[in-house]
């Protein structure tokens, strides 16, 4: 398993059930584990957008007896001092957007040292003929470039990007067909919709696997195998280098799962260049 000061956290978190509040928290020490063993409860508070008591009733949650304690045991888990990087105000707003990706990327490596959530969802999503691939409105470009190169090595991927009455509809079309699992890409903000077509999907029999900002979003509890990558949010509207990546670290375990995922990727260059497909 990883040993990164989230990955430390996340574990902290584990096995306890926290209110939608005390989630929000959880996300926001997550995000900024190498800083939370310095803050005080109302800079949390601040900082996650909730009140001080909240931060306090969070600490008893999780089994201390108050903020200071959670934080003593914080300062343990979480580096010794704070990381000897650039001051965040030595960088233009544009440049503080760039390295608050590079931080989401360092933050995604550190989880995939651990790959067996990864192999374990490309073994599902190989497996699944066909093969729904679902995503939202800020989301929906994750689910198109995943479904665009996935069906380059896979028989049957169905792209479901549109909400509405139809999403039930092809939703059980798909499991019909013989569908066993649904990947979703979830991001903020989550549609309603897209908890909806979990909750169709989990009743219609599918093993559903989550790409999602965070291990407490809203779909987790709707979701067999959620694997978080965070998103950026140093920007009027959020970025999403790390979910994107993930998207393609996926497409690779289940090329790997796929017997003939070499072939197809073979006979499609084949068929490309007889079609002049592309320019050289």
């Amino acid at each position: 398993m990883s040993d990164s000061p989230a990955a430390r956290l996340q574990k902290l978190f584990e096995g306890h059930r926290l209110t939608p509040t005390q989630r929000r928290i959880a996300h926001c020490m997550v995000r900024g584990a190498a800083e939370v063993p310095f803050l005080s409860s109302v800079e949390l508070a601040e900082l996650a957008g909730v009140s001080q008591p909240s931060v306090t009733r969070f600490a008893v949650a999780l089994g201390f007896d108050g903020y200071p304690a959670l934080r003593r045991h914080l300062r343990e888990v979480a580096p010794a001092e704070r990381a000897d990087t650039v001051h965040e105000d030595a960088y233009n707003e544009y440049q503080q957007a760039v390295q608050g990706e590079i931080d989401n990327l360092r933050q995604l490596a550190a989880m995939l040292a651990d790959p067996s959530p990864v192999q374990e969802a490309g073994r599902l999503l190989a497996a699944s003929t066909p093969l729904p691939v679902l995503g939202l409105r800020a989301a929906s470009s994750q689910a198109r470039g995943f479904a665009y190169f996935a069906a380059k090595v896979h028989p049957d991927v169905r792209l479901l990007d549109e909400g509405g009455s139809m999403m039930e509809d092809r939703i059980d079309a798909a499991a019909g067909a013989g569908a066993s699992a649904l990947l979703c890409f979830a991001l903020p903000r989550h549609p309603r919709e897209v908890v909806d077509a979990l909750e169709r999907s989990r009743r219609a029999g599918l093993t559903v696997v989550t790409v999602a900002d965070s291990a407490f979003a809203p779909v987790a509890r709707h979701s067999d195998l959620l694997i978080p990558a965070p998103v950026g949010t140093g920007l009027a509207f959020d970025t999403a280098c790390a979910p994107m990546l993930l998207g393609r670290v996926l497409l690779e375990a289940m090329a790997d799962a796929l017997p003939d995922a070499q072939a197809r990727l073979e006979a499609f260059d084949a068929r490309a260049a007889t079609r002049g497909l592309f320019v050289e």
